[in-house]
C-alpha cells in the first residue's frame, strides 16, 4: 500500500479549482439540521483506512466494516476467502462544516492506488478492491466526476478501477478490528505497512491533521 505522489503542482491547482467549482448542496446523513456527514470507502485493509482517516480534522468517528457482499452477517473469517463479495471498508462520520466530501475524495485517492483491480500491495482479493460506497445522488456525482478527473490528468499510467456504486447494507467489523492501529502498534503490519503510510499521509495533508 503506497501513498500515490503527484509530481505535477499545475494538475493539482486544475484539480482544486475543478473540484471547486462543481458544488453540490450535500445532504446530511446522520440527521436533520445536522452538520455530520457519513462516507464509506475500501481501499484496501480497512486498519490502514481507519487509521489515515482517524487522524484528519473534522472526522468525527470511523468504523471498520463490510460492504457489497451477499453474504448477511459476514465475519471476517468468511471474508478473508474473497469469496463473500463483500469489501473492508471505513465508515467516515464528519462534519461538514471542518471538511468536505470532495475532501475526504481527495485523501482516499491520494493515500491508495486505485488503478489495481482487488489489490492493496501485498493484500490481495476482491475484499480489499477500491470502491466508494455512495450514500446519495450528491455523493455519486462528485465521485464521479472527481474519478472523471483524475483519469485524464494522466496522474497514473493505468485507468483508475475505483468503483461507484450505491451501499446497500453496512456491517461492522469484530471489535478488535475497531482502532487496530491504535491499540496494536508493535504489530508487525502496524509497523511495517500502517505506520510508513500515515507517515507519509501526515507530510501530504499537514495542513488538515489533528
Amino acid at each position: 500500500m503506497q501513498l500515490i505522489s503527484f509530481s505535477n503542482l499545475f494538475f493539482s491547482i486544475f484539480l482544486f479549482i475543478s473540484l471547486s467549482c462543481f458544488s453540490f448542496k450535500q445532504k446530511s446523513m446522520v440527521e436533520n439540521n445536522s452538520n455530520l456527514d457519513t462516507a464509506v470507502l475500501g481501499a484496501g485493509c480497512f486498519w490502514c483506512i481507519e487509521a489515515v482517516f482517524l487522524s484528519l480534522k473534522g472526522v468525527e468517528s470511523v468504523e471498520s466494516g463490510y460492504c457489497g457482499g451477499q453474504l448477511e452477517n459476514p465475519t471476517y473469517k468468511d471474508i478473508c476467502t474473497g469469496l463473500t463479495g463483500h469489501a473492508e471498508v471505513a465508515r467516515i462520520v464528519f462534519d461538514r462544516n471542518i471538511i468536505t466530501f470532495k475532501e475526504i475524495l481527495e485523501v482516499f485517492w491520494k493515500t491508495h492506488d486505485p488503478t489495481t483491480l482487488n489489490r492493496q500491495g501485498n493484500d490481495v482479493g476482491s475484499q480489499y478492491r477500491s470502491v466508494v460506497f455512495y450514500l446519495n445522488d450528491n455523493q455519486q456525482e462528485i465521485a464521479n466526476f472527481y474519478k472523471g478527473q483524475l483519469d485524464q490528468s494522466g496522474a497514473w499510467k493505468n485507468p483508475i478501477v475505483t468503483e461507484i456504486v450505491p451501499i446497500d447494507k453496512f456491517y461492522i467489523a469484530e471489535n478488535y478490528h475497531q482502532n487496530y492501529y491504535q491499540q496494536n502498534k508493535n504489530q508487525s503490519y502496524c509497523k511495517y505497512v500502517i505506520q510508513p503510510k500515515i507517515d507519509k499521509f501526515k507530510q501530504a495533508f499537514a495542513e488538515k491533521i489533528k
